[in-house]
């Protein structure tokens, strides 16, 4: 009897090893949604939000949110990738994630993850201090044509991303060679505030809503977004509206590990896709300014692969 109970330990020890190895996870495992920023920017507040109303509303049950910063989201997609055939972890990315794998010629690719949900869009704002000398986006786009070079501007992507992506189509639409521009990139919006603040970038291009409370204090100015349309319950113009050619907006959305079950991915589809129809979500795409941009599964891995090929012909067409 002691020798069975001995053999039966040695195998329950070598099924958890192997399990292990695997990256699989025990049944009671919560699901973990990794941010590949800093806290306080644009992925972190959007991830944040969301775990929030799927717990108080009960499309889940307790969700972990933790943050991997490093290379622009790089960091976080190699961790996500090593987690292969693990159905409790997702991923909080974006435009900037597949940006920074173009830069940082990275062997991991959002394309090989499995793709989720796309979740929301989000507007880009042209800001500057409030006590800039600049009080239009016109004033601000002669000036910077004027001397590009000594002009630095502040973004919370990595180069790639949408901050840095934005900044290329305003200096085109303006007629400013890209070469020339000077960007500064910050891990994620909540790094990019003290510099705007402190009047260590001349403007920041980043997610606009972001940064509603100090727009609200009369801290910082928006001198024009990004859409097509303007953003509720802010005093700024589009671009468009102002003479300038470009419509742009950011995204966001979820992956998960590749190679998890289909029954698995279908699961994880259908929390996000109840999540989308609580009014509390809906409420804060209001608030935040958010627009719903839902997109699933297969369809989801379309647009990214379609984004993939895009950001890396843009960059590689400006020799980055």
């Amino acid at each position: 009897m002691r020798r069975g109970r001995l053999a039966g330990m040695t195998m329950v020890l070598a099924a958890l090893l192997v399990l292990s190895a695997c990256g699989t996870t025990t049944a009671d495992q919560r699901l973990r949604v990794l941010v590949p920023n800093s806290p306080g920017g644009g992925f972190d507040v959007t991830a944040r939000t969301a775990v929030k109303i799927a717990e108080t509303t009960g499309v889940t049950d307790a969700v972990e949110v933790f943050n991997l910063s490093g290379g622009g989201g790089v960091l976080a997609l190699s961790r996500l990738m090593h987690e292969s055939g693990n159905p409790d972890l997702v991923m909080m990315m974006g435009l900037g994630v597949i940006g920074a794998t173009v830069t940082g010629k990275s062997s991991a690719a959002v394309v090989d993850a499995t793709p989720i949900a796309r979740l929301i869009e989000e507007q880009e704002g042209i800001m500057v201090r409030a006590d800039s000398a600049y009080t239009t986006i016109g004033d601000l786009m002669t000036a910077w044509r004027a001397d590009p070079g000594e002009f630095v501007v502040g973004g919370g992507s990595a180069n790639g991303g949408p901050d840095h992506l934005m900044a290329l189509r305003l200096a085109e639409a303006v007629g400013i060679d890209a070469a020339r521009i000077n960007y500064k990139s910050y891990d994620g919006g909540g790094k990019l505030l003290p510099p705007v603040l402190a009047g260590d970038v001349d403007f920041a291009a980043s997610g606009v809503r972001e940064y509603t409370q100090q727009v609200n204090q009369g801290q910082l100015r928006v001198l024009a977004v990004s859409g097509s349309t303007r953003v509720p319950n802010l005093d700024a113009p589009t671009l468009t509206e102002s003479g300038i050619d470009v419509v742009f907006a950011n995204w966001r959305g979820i992956i998960a590990p590749p190679h998890i079950s289909i029954a698995d991915k279908d699961a994880l589809i259908d929390t996000f896709i109840a999540l989308d129809q609580t009014p509390e979500w809906q409420s804060e795409l209001t608030r935040n300014g958010w627009t719903d941009a839902l997109l699933t599964g297969d369809e989801f891995g379309a647009f990214l692969a379609e984004q993939d090929q895009s950001v890396a012909a843009t960059l590689h067409e400006h020799g980055l």
